[in-house]
């Protein structure tokens, strides 16, 4: 668990001195970091490229991973998910997990989970290669290929179970549509299907905030799956939803729909149910209101949100 008394930090804080302190010790003495170099995304972390020297020379390049917010994401509006459900220690056992996957995710170097040497709880991990996706994907076919392929690997993670289990961000016990819903008996008909049961799914090693934003790629190829913080061990089907959800917003809904095929191709056999398409929209509206889904991409979402209704007879 996360400690109360650990600091906060606004995301994009440069690292203390005495952080940086740790880092140099954690390389071994005399080492030292040459390159400092904030990098983009992510709300609830601080991250920053670091190029370090050790003692011998030999350059690391090496992310810090400071928690901007510490127990402050409950799930579902339960405070008593909050520490158990975003902290250090989860993506500590992610990547320890991870360790040896066949997709490159980053390798943990170091940790200072209480932030008792640091100015936050942090992580020390290694810099994977490559870049964001592009707005566009010169092979958006290939990239959806890649994509699903991806998740076969992380799936396939033994010791899955020993995670925490997968819970939804929006539980239901509050169904508000979001502030600047232009569609209100869109998002009433999705919290009423979502309230169903949900349907049999396998339960496996997941990602849990799998997305286009938290891949790596270089000259066409995926070069790494990053930010781990929310890892669970849940329905696979989760991994599938999030990503549809997000490919649709950035792609449009046929993106979404490619990825299905794809990942039933890789797979051998899939067949999505749509009950999971719903949950990731909801989760986009947490119950303790502390994200919303901004008015421009409304729009966007309630087509997306409209087209899952839609396989519901």
């Amino acid at each position: 668990m996360t400690h109360p008394s650990a600091p906060c930090l606004p995301t994009g804080s440069q690292p203390s001195r005495a952080t940086l302190r740790w880092v140099e010790e954690c390389l071994g003495r005399g080492a030292e970091v040459r390159l400092l170099r904030p990098l983009a995304g992510g709300s609830a972390h601080a991250n920053h490229a670091l190029l370090v020297e050790s003692p011998s020379g030999s350059p690391h390049r090496l992310v810090l991973r400071r928690w901007a917010r510490t127990g402050a994401r409950s799930r579902g509006g339960d405070p008593r998910f909050a520490d158990a459900e975003f902290s250090p220690e989860r993506e500590i056992a992610a990547l320890t997990l991870l360790a040896g996957c066949e997709v490159p995710t980053p390798a943990l170097i170091a940790a200072d989970p209480a932030g008792a040497y640091c100015d936050a709880p942090t992580l020390l991990i290694t810099q994977l290669g490559g870049h964001p996706p592009r707005p566009a994907p010169a092979d958006l076919p290939e990239y959806l290929i890649q994509l699903a392929a991806a998740l076969l690997s992380v799936h396939g993670r033994a010791g899955g179970a020993s995670m925490p289990p997968y819970v939804p961000y929006n539980r239901l016990d509050q169904r508000r549509p979001p502030r600047h819903a232009l569609r209100p008996a869109l998002w009433e008909r999705a919290f009423e299907m979502a309230s169903r049961p949900a349907p049999d799914a396998p339960s496996v090693f997941i990602h849990r905030d799998y997305n286009p934003d938290n891949t790596l790629w270089s000259y066409g190829r995926l070069t790494g799956i990053v930010d781990w913080s929310d890892a669970s061990y849940g329905p696979l089907a989760i991994d599938i939803a999030h990503m549809r959800l997000h490919l649709a917003l950035r792609y449009g809904s046929r993106a979404a729909d490619q990825f299905v095929s794809a990942f039933d191709q890789v797979s051998g056999g899939y067949a999505h149910d749509p009950y999971w398409d719903l949950r990731s929209v909801l989760d986009l509206l947490p119950e303790d209101d502390t994200h919303h889904i901004g008015e421009a991409t409304i729009p966007l979402v309630e087509n997306y949100l409209a087209a899952v209704l839609s396989q519901y007879t």
